[in-house]
């Protein structure tokens, strides 16, 4: 896996809650040069010093997990099989033997040493949450064929800022001004299977600065072709999140709001054999089709630093992150 890259320190403010709006923006273009990906760079016991003060803040707040390290501690095996594991047998969604692992531990990527890192686990997703960015570092859920055909709608639903995260945090005000949409990485149409799950969709933690014409146009047409391979699959699991590959990125609004260069999207089904797919989409507006843009995960994990699906047996994960063609997904 690559190394990340190194960080930039952000500062900022906080806002208040307001009603969401459609944003109409024009295209915008932003270069993508390697050498910035959001990690705080400072270690102390081998701990992150983010780590340490979510330890000191304790241990779940409204669904938080508050780091990595606690989050591990937590998941210690009893019997052979972590607390995830038990309780998603208990609700009935472990994985089979195909793929190994069960759908609580496929949810939980690892992000490079040094990365600001706050893990939230909400009704729909899990995300590890980067301060420095005021972004997630990525944002993971399962979507099953059940779910897509949801009847909780989006229309009443307002952007939130996320009261689980330290200040400074996104605002609904951030965006003012910039051109830029809300976008959603945890996509509101996962989330129509539930009234709770669609309402914590629109936290500000699931949310990045994105071209109004990518957001509208090539990475909606992914996010359906998503739910096309759910009802056909049975099941999948998703990890999206930004790129942040400029030296000196943008930032917007009071609390500075690190926009990203680009996106990713990684998929994995088990059924009918396991497959995965990559996807990666510059943050700007010319036209991207999803079948243009298919990557290999290493190649996402390289550009990344996330270390995607490593709870699966070593096999499987070598031979369905190295594809890249996508011929098992058309």
């Amino acid at each position: 896996m690559a190394a990340l890259a190194a960080m930039a320190m952000l500062a900022g403010t906080t806002g208040c809650r307001q009603r969401s709006g459609e944003e109409t923006a024009p295209a915008e273009t932003f270069m993508q040069q390697p050498g910035w990906n959001g990690g705080t760079g400072t270690t102390v016991g081998g701990k992150t010093a983010d780590s340490q003060q979510a330890e000191r803040r304790g241990a779940t707040v409204g669904g938080i997990i508050a780091d990595s390290q606690q989050a591990e501690r937590r998941g210690t095996t009893t019997g052979g099989k972590t607390a995830d594991g038990q309780q998603a047998e208990r609700r009935g969604t472990g994985r089979s033997e195909t793929g190994g692992g069960d759908a609580a531990d496929l949810l939980r990527q690892r992000v490079g040493r040094g990365i600001s890192e706050t893990m939230l686990r909400r009704t729909g997703y899990v995300t590890s949450y980067n301060k420095r960015t005021r972004c997630p570092n990525w944002v993971a859920w399962t979507l099953t064929k059940e779910h897509t055909y949801g009847r909780e709608l989006r229309d009443e639903e307002r952007f939130e800022e996320d009261l689980d995260v330290p200040e400074p945090r996104a605002t609904y005000q951030d965006y003012y001004n910039s051109r830029l949409d809300r976008g959603h990485m945890c996509p509101a149409g996962d989330n129509k299977w539930s009234a709770q799950a669609m309402t914590e969709s629109f936290l500000m933690t699931n949310i990045c600065p994105q071209n109004h014409g990518l957001n509208k146009e090539d990475w909606n047409d992914l996010e359906m072709q998503c739910r096309t391979w759910a009802r056909r699959y049975g099941e999948l699991t998703i990890v999206c999140g930004p790129l942040f590959e400029e030296e000196n990125p943008r930032q917007i609004g009071r609390n500075k709001v690190t926009v990203p260069s680009a996106f990713f999207k990684v998929v994995y089904r088990e059924k009918p054999q396991p497959a995965a797919i990559g996807f990666i989409f510059g943050n700007h507006g010319r036209r991207q089709p999803w079948r243009e843009q298919t990557v290999s995960i290493d190649e996402v994990e390289r550009r990344t630093g996330i270390d995607f699906f490593w709870q699966l047996p070593d096999d499987v994960e070598d031979r369905v992150e190295a594809q890249d063609d996508g011929d098992d997904w058309r």
